[in-house]
């Protein structure tokens, strides 16, 4: 039996995103976030963890609304928000481990040293906290310009609940971190279109593109759904700031698309969708004097068998690129490093 929605922790009260909330706004846009780009369905349980509550929360299974709404809304939650077992054992079967939000700061300061050039360009780390930059974000090099910056593409990979990507809370102590001090990378790239735009139209054109350009990959299906939920309400969080009022359910439609094309459920050792590598059936003829023998047997994955990533026959996953071929392309075609795929 699921988790009673009532007597939350403090701690759920903070960080935990309802999804009962999102289907208020509409169910629909609660079904997008939970959709398989590549493969059109659903995304997978992909972990053992709520076995309990069903065959339908199997690990092969697709995550449906009503699984994790009303009497199950507590389903899924974020990991501080975890029972301490259940954390130590993800840890054990999964080597999940996340990493505190001084810690992405330190490592997201170092991408922005290597693109600008220089150090501490958004904060100063400050022991397990920083200091927030005043005044404007500069750009010197003509080449590197406030727009390229925001166009500048970040993966995350193995993301989890994607800290590096937005920081609305610290994964591992549950403390909600405010929108002016947050450190994750699409969050950085919002502060300098906040700084920029000064008109809404390019508001609006150039927060979308700081969203097209952050990706982020996760193999258990919790975990893809928590990371995609808090892209949504980060951007939630800088449109209220900017316009005073609740986005629109057809524009959240449209921000929603992007971040489930951007966040994705993979198999990050193979680049297939979790479980669709398969053994194939061959049939084998042993003639003898008197008769022909039919034989049956299976072949494995060739890319399992050989440990090779481009020959997989499971289904390989599919990321969109939105500023160079505005197509979805195969993610492993950009691990080739064929330009002719595009890049993200």
């Amino acid at each position: 039996m699921a988790p009673n929605s009532e007597n939350r922790s403090e701690i759920e009260k903070r960080i935990d995103i309802i999804e009962d909330d999102i289907a208020k706004i509409n169910p629909r846009l609660l079904k997008l976030l939970l959709k398989d780009k590549t493969t059109g369905k659903n995304i997978l349980w992909c972990t053992k963890d709520y076995e309990e509550y069903g065959p339908e929360y199997d690990e092969h299974s697709q995550i449906f609304v009503e699984l994790i709404t009303c009497g199950n809304s507590r389903v899924i939650q974020p990991r501080a928000a975890k029972a301490k077992a259940v954390q130590e054992m993800r840890i054990r079967k999964r080597a999940e481990v996340f990493t505190p939000s001084w810690i992405c700061n330190a490592q997201n300061n170092q991408v922005d040293e290597a693109w600008f050039g220089r150090l501490n360009v958004f904060n100063t780390p400050n022991g397990t906290r920083w200091i927030t930059s005043s005044g404007n974000i500069e750009f010197f090099d003509k080449k590197k310009t406030w727009q390229a910056y925001v166009d500048a593409k970040r993966l995350e990979i193995t993301c989890g609940e994607a800290p590096y990507l937005v920081s609305r809370y610290d994964t591992t102590t549950g403390d909600l971190v405010p929108i002016y001090e947050r450190i994750g990378l699409f969050d950085r790239k919002m502060r300098v279109v906040n700084e920029n735009c000064t008109d809404d139209e390019s508001w609006i054109k150039w927060s979308k593109r700081a969203l097209q350009s952050v990706y982020g990959y996760e193999f258990q299906g919790d975990s893809v759904l928590i990371a995609r939920e808090n892209l949504l309400y980060d951007y939630i969080d800088y449109y209220k700031g900017r316009f005073n009022e609740e986005p629109t359910f057809e524009f959240l439609k449209e921000i929603a698309n992007i971040i489930v094309w951007n966040i994705w459920q993979m198999d990050g050792l193979k680049c297939v969708v979790p479980y669709s590598c398969h053994e194939t059936e061959n049939t084998n003829y042993q003639i003898t004097l008197f008769d022909n023998i039919e034989e049956k047997g299976t072949n494995p994955c060739p890319g399992c068998e050989k440990n090779d990533l481009l020959s997989h026959n499971g289904i390989y996953c599919r990321v969109f690129d939105w500023t160079n071929l505005k197509k979805s392309i195969p993610f492993v075609s950009l691990l080739q490093g064929g330009m002719k795929h595009g890049k993200i």
